[in-house]
């Protein structure tokens, strides 16, 4: 599997945590949309599609399985981020 294209929308929010949206496309096939793009004080990071349950948790609704694809995400992802141009 590869990440075949990325786009972000980058946001410029001083009270934000999260810095932006990003969509990837798998294999030319299959897409995840709505990946957040969120800073903490560690850094940027990823978080994954949720959807909200009847008992108030999120669940992911899609994600890596494993670590070394979570990794693939991140850094595809946040590469295209310090590229890209920023939203009013």
């Amino acid at each position: 599997m590869q990440i075949t294209s990325v786009n972000v929308k980058k946001f410029d929010k001083e009270d934000s945590k999260m810095k932006g949206i990003a969509s990837v496309i798998l294999d030319d096939c299959f897409v995840i949309r709505d990946i957040r793009i969120i800073e903490k004080e560690e850094g940027l990071f990823i978080a994954m599609p949720s959807r909200r349950k009847g008992d108030g948790e999120y669940h992911d609704v899609a994600h890596p399985i494993n670590q070394e694809t979570r990794q693939m995400f991140e850094e595809t992802i946040l590469k295209a981020y310090e590229t890209a141009d920023s939203e009013e």
